[in-house]
């Protein structure tokens, strides 16, 4: 990118932006810094007019309030200040790059570049990073949900590779990891399973990966060669445990409770005694069973985890919709019906339908490692999505 002296207009708001004027019109990238540049030019004269307006004394419940605004809008000030003095330094060294000195044309030469490239990283990088809202679930742990679809045993099959993949990331991240619930298939692999991923920023991580995953291979029982489209629907909620939130999810009027003898192999405690649960949100609709531990106290405990995390996921989700009603991409990375991710077996290659990014290297996505590229690039994928609202809202 050129300098920012090219980047701005003559009718810019303030003298400091008006240094900037250009006769041209600047490039498409450069009008989009010059863009994000007046928004924290806004966001700082904003939080000047907040710090007028404390009192004396500060002790106010308003007082309080601004000040820690204040405390939270402290780097836009920064990059604020860093951007003008950054920008006064390159105009004292542009009058020295035609100094009648050999040497010191030399060190404005180098000294320049370095400023220019300063300013650079300020208007492409820092500022925009600067301006994306904080997530408010970035302490949010995650819950997958994962279950087979189309594909009879093969689709079982790939759940299981599946679940491994994402158990290995959760290790590189250092989370802890807990299989909540995991129903066997008789012909091998997993029919479901229900993860807990504890973790600060788990559900921020993983919630990109809810979905359709699709994978194409031979299976290990066809004896022609063909290969087999199977698919895997992924699910990932917001891990809410009842410490988590003071917001009241649900009210327990509103949760019908049953209680049963659960089902299949498992002995004594599993078939003699009452120990199953299943919870039904009348407002909603939304069920959950759990007979996975030997307990009814257990099973409740997790039944109701799992329906605080379908709750808030739902919430999430209806918040989503309504503040990007306009921008249908977006929406649509809360819409679990499609497909997201084909892994292609044979061509040794995965392929995120949603940024069409593909990677050759399918062994290294299985292992976590190359997931985590997938996962960088559709969190800045969002990232500019989000700025790109901001800017069609200016």
């Amino acid at each position: 990118m050129f300098s920012l002296l090219r980047c701005f207009r003559l009718q810019a708001r303030n003298p400091f932006l008006a240094r900037f004027a250009s006769r041209a019109p600047p490039p498409a990238a450069d009008s989009k810094n010059v863009r994000l540049v007046r928004i924290l030019e806004k966001r700082v004269e904003d939080r000047k007019r907040l710090a007028s307006e404390l009192s004396e004394d500060l002790s106010s419940a308003s007082d309080i309030s601004r000040l820690k605004q204040l405390k939270e809008t402290e780097p836009l000030q920064a990059a604020w200040d860093q951007l003008v003095n950054t920008r006064q330094l390159l105009e004292e060294t542009d009058a020295l790059l035609s100094d009648p000195d050999e040497t010191m044309r030399a060190l404005a030469t180098e000294e320049h570049k370095e400023l220019s490239s300063s300013l650079n990283t300020l208007t492409e990088t820092t500022i925009p990073s600067l301006l994306i809202p904080p997530s408010t679930t970035a302490k949010l742990s995650a819950m997958l949900e994962l279950k087979s679809g189309v594909g009879g045993s093969e689709s079982s099959l790939f759940l299981s590779d599946l679940l491994r993949m994402y158990l290995r990331l959760a290790n590189v991240q250092q989370w802890q990891t807990a299989v909540v619930s995991q129903n066997e298939n008789e012909g091998g692999g997993i029919k479901d399973a229900i993860v807990e991923v504890k973790g600060d920023g788990a559900y921020d991580v993983l919630r990109w990966e809810s979905g359709v995953h699709r994978v194409q291979r031979v299976p290990a029982t066809e004896a022609s060669g063909r290969v087999h489209t199977s698919t895997v629907a992924v699910i990932v909620l917001p891990l809410v445990e009842e410490s988590d939130t003071t917001e009241e999810l649900f009210s327990m009027d509103d949760v019908k409770v049953e209680v049963m003898r659960a089902r299949g192999a498992g002995g004594q405690h599993v078939n003699r005694t009452e120990s199953a649960v299943r919870l039904t949100h009348i407002p909603t609709g939304v069920t959950v069973s759990m007979q996975d531990e030997r307990s009814q106290h257990q099973n409740r405990r997790r039944a109701f985890t799992i329906l605080r995390s379908r709750l808030m996921d739902i919430k999430l989700t209806r918040e989503i919709a309504e503040r990007r009603a306009t921008r249908q991409s977006l929406v649509r990375t809360a819409d679990r019906s499609e497909k997201i991710r084909t892994y292609n077996f044979a061509q040794e290659r995965v392929t995120d339908h949603r940024i069409g990014l593909t990677l050759k290297n399918l062994s290294s996505v299985l292992e976590g490692d190359g997931l985590q590229d997938f996962i960088y690039e559709l969190q800045k994928d969002h990232d500019e999505s989000v700025l790109e609202d901001m800017l069609n809202a200016e």
